[in-house]
This record gives C-alpha cells, sequence and structure tokens, in this order.
C-alpha cells in the first residue's frame, strides 16, 4: 500500500513515451500528452475512435504490412493475455496538415494486457517508441551508407517479424500435437462403471501453456471406484510425455496396493527416475459405495470437494502433504476418511479451475462452494457444464483445467 494516494491518471499523462489505451474491439479509450505530440492530433480526434480509421496503412504503399502486423499483434495479446514485443515497423503516417500525403516512419512498439480480477483482457497499453531519427541518421553516416544502413535495419526487422511468424505457427502446431496425445492418453470422458461420472479437460489460451493436467477413474473390486487428478509442473510436449506416464503408473499403482497414501508413495518413487516429474501434484481418492465412505490423500493438490445433498460442501483437506519429490523419505504419506450419503457429489480439479493471478486461492475455492450449492440438483454432465461455465474466465484460461463429478 502506497504512503500516499497516487493520482494514475496524471502519471499516465506525464508518462515521457507515447502511449495509447485500447478496448479488446481496438477502439482507442485514451492517450497520453506525449502520443498526443507525436501524433499531431488532439484528443476529440483520437477517443472512442477505432484506431486502424485513426492510423491507417499507406494507400500509396501496396507493399505497406505496419497495420496488418499491429493488429495481429494486438489480437495475440487479447487472446493470451499476454504482452507482446514487436519487431521494428515501417508504419508511415499522415503528415501534419497535409491529408493524404503519408511519410516514410519506423517505430517500435510494445503491447501489454490490462487483466481484470478474473483474468480477462480489459485493456491493452500500446507504447510506441519512434525510432525514424535513428534509421535515417545512420550513426552519422553519409548519405548512401545512410541509405544502405536504413534498408539493412528493415529488411532484420522484418526478417525477425517472419522468423516470429513462422515460430508462432509451429507452437500452433506443437499445440495440436499436444492436444491429440494427451486425447489419446486421458480416459474416455463416459460413464465408470455403473456410476454417473462427467470429466472435463479444458486447455489454457496460450500457445503451450497445455497438457499438465490428468484425470483418472478405475472400478475396483467391492463395489468401489478410483478417481484422481493431477498437474504436472511445465507445458507443451514435455509435460504431456511426464503426464502420461504419472497417470499410467498411478493408476496401475491403485489398482494394486489398495489404498490412497500407498499408491501416492508408489508414484513418488517412481516419479523420482521420470525427468520433469518434480512437484507434481495430484490426489487420489477411493469412493466405497457398500461403507459410504471416501478414503484420500494428496500430494499437495488442491482438496476435493464434498457436496453433501443439504448443499453444504465439505473440502477434503485432510491428507495433505507435499507434491511429489518435496517431501522427506521414509516418511509415511497420511491418509484421511470421509462419510457420504446418497446423491451426494464429489469433485476432484486442477488448480486452472480455481486460480487466479494475484488472487489468494481461497477466494477461488469459496467460488467453486457457491457453484456447487448452486447448482446441486444437477446431473454430472449439466454441473460439469455449469461449473466450467462460472469458474474459467470467459476468455478461456492461462492454465489448463481437469475436472471429475461424481454423483455418489
Amino acid at each position: 500500500m502506497s504512503a500516499f494516494p497516487i493520482d494514475y491518471a496524471a502519471v499516465f499523462q506525464a508518462l515521457p513515451g507515447a502511449v495509447l489505451l485500447l478496448t479488446p474491439q481496438l477502439v482507442i479509450a485514451d492517450v497520453n500528452e506525449a502520443l498526443l505530440r507525436r501524433a499531431g492530433r488532439d484528443r476529440s480526434q483520437l477517443i472512442g475512435r477505432p484506431l486502424f480509421e485513426v492510423f491507417p496503412d499507406n494507400p500509396h504503399d501496396p507493399d505497406a504490412s505496419g497495420m496488418r502486423n499491429l493488429r495481429a499483434s494486438l489480437e495475440r495479446v487479447v487472446a493470451t493475455g499476454a504482452s507482446d514485443t514487436m519487431a521494428l515497423q515501417r508504419y508511415d503516417v499522415e503528415a501534419r496538415g497535409r491529408p493524404g500525403v503519408f511519410e516514410e516512419r519506423y517505430w517500435s512498439p510494445v503491447n501489454a494486457p490490462v487483466l481484470d480480477a478474473e483474468g480477462r483482457v480489459r485493456l491493452i497499453v500500446h507504447r510506441v517508441e519512434e525510432v525514424t531519427d535513428i534509421v535515417r541518421a545512420g550513426l552519422g553516416a553519409h548519405e548512401g551508407d545512410r541509405e544502405r544502413l536504413e534498408a539493412e535495419l528493415y529488411t532484420r526487422a522484418q526478417d525477425l517479424q517472419e522468423v516470429n511468424d513462422r515460430l508462432r505457427r509451429s507452437h500452433a502446431r506443437e499445440r495440436e500435437v499436444v492436444l491429440a496425445l494427451q486425447e489419446a492418453m486421458l480416459p474416455a470422458p463416459g460413464l465408470a462403471g455403473h456410476h454417473r461420472a462427467a470429466v472435463r479437460y479444458r486447455p489454457a489460451v496460450g500457445a503451450l501453456n497445455v497438457c499438465g493436467d490428468w484425470y483418472d477413474l478405475a472400478d475396483l473390486p467391492g463395489d468401489r471406484m478410483a478417481v484422481a487428478v493431477g498437474d504436472v509442473v511445465g507445458h507443451g510436449l514435455a509435460a504431456a510425455c511426464v503426464m502420461g506416464q504419472l497417470r499410467s503408473a498411478l493408476s496401475a499403482a491403485i489398482r494394486v496396493v489398495g489404498g490412497p497414501a500407498r499408491a501416492l508413495e508408489v508414484l513418488g518413487i517412481y516419479a523420482r527416475s521420470v525427468d520433469g516429474a518434480e512437484s507434481t501434484t495430484a490426489v487420489q481418492a477411493v469412493i466405497d459405495w457398500t461403507t459410504h465412505t471416501i478414503a484420500y490423500s494428496s500430494a499437495g493438490h488442491p482438496p476435493p470437494a464434498l457436496l453433501h445433498p443439504d448443499g453444504t460442501v465439505e473440502l477434503l483437506d485432510g491428507a495433505t502433504d507435499p507434491p511429489l519429490g518435496a517431501r522427506p523419505e521414509h516418511v509415511d504419506r497420511p491418509e484421511a476418511h470421509a462419510a457420504f450419503t446418497d446423491d451426494a457429489v464429489l469433485v476432484l480439479y486442477t488448480d486452472g479451475l480455481i486460480e487466479r493471478r494475484h488472487e489468494d486461492i481461497d477466494v477461488g475455492l469459496g467460488r467453486l462452494a457457491e457453484g456447487l450449492t448452486r447448482h446441486q440438483g444437477a446431473g454430472a454432465e449439466a454441473l460439469a457444464d455449469a461449473l466450467l461455465a462460472e469458474l474459467l474466465p470467459p476468455g478461456g484460461a492461462t492454465d489448463d483445467a481437469a475436472l471429475v463429478i461424481i454423483r455418489l
């Protein structure tokens, strides 16, 4: 907390660099004084108008790409919620007092999101520094050298832009591969045995922020079911491969050793031989319909939620231990039990469902509990859809999320 009030509007206007604020629809919401001076416009000519209506490409240059490149960068910021630094751009602007006459100009732009509490992009900060004089000056070179330097700088900037575009396309292809791998390795999202279950996986909106989360369901002897979720640190193809190994290992362990804590112990031993498995979180539960009890154990994972028929929500946090690879050896993992009645609902999930940037996890857990109570009469499939709709940001989460719902 600041020791004295700060007028952030005044700070914005006093910034020495040219900055404008855009809505996600790319409409100009505000500009600072430095940008007005640089653009030679007044506020009434800019505020409330679409960016590319005010600053179009040079219509006399068939090779003009500044508007296309800037639009692509701004749309990436909206889609990913992450900053985007652009390569040096040539973006000609109309000469002051000479409508229709465009001057050759060079810029170094950076675009950054302003996020709300739910992680949604509310505004885009577009900061631009003009480097035309630097490009033309050529560090004091002669006229011919300046022209060659200008051409070289611009060519290198365009090459960098093309490399960035190729990297993004490559990342998009990798995303498709890891999502396909994820779909192949996770159990089919159908009913588990004769019990009512629903599963969901939602990838993050970022190009590579996917495929560290998993879920698993398995029928066990004696009218019992094992259900687990886990979250591998990291993203992309490497995380997807680690996820597949750990999910399979835990699924095999729970079928053999009989209890959640012991299954996580086995998983922890196995994880020591898997690169990238450190700090993985997981929770394993075993539902017993004969005794109406749930045995569970957690390796640093958010607690399962048990929705009782009276609408109360119990967080199963009685057996929490550190993540894989972060606990002392030769110490037994804890295991706890919870009782349930018919028509209760058990919910397991990964942190992408509840966590938000700059927010305490208890706030997210509260949202989950409120959503469960509000939709307590819904079936498993409808409840899963309702929770995803209410808990995930409208534009998509920045972390992937797995969700398993069992109506008991």
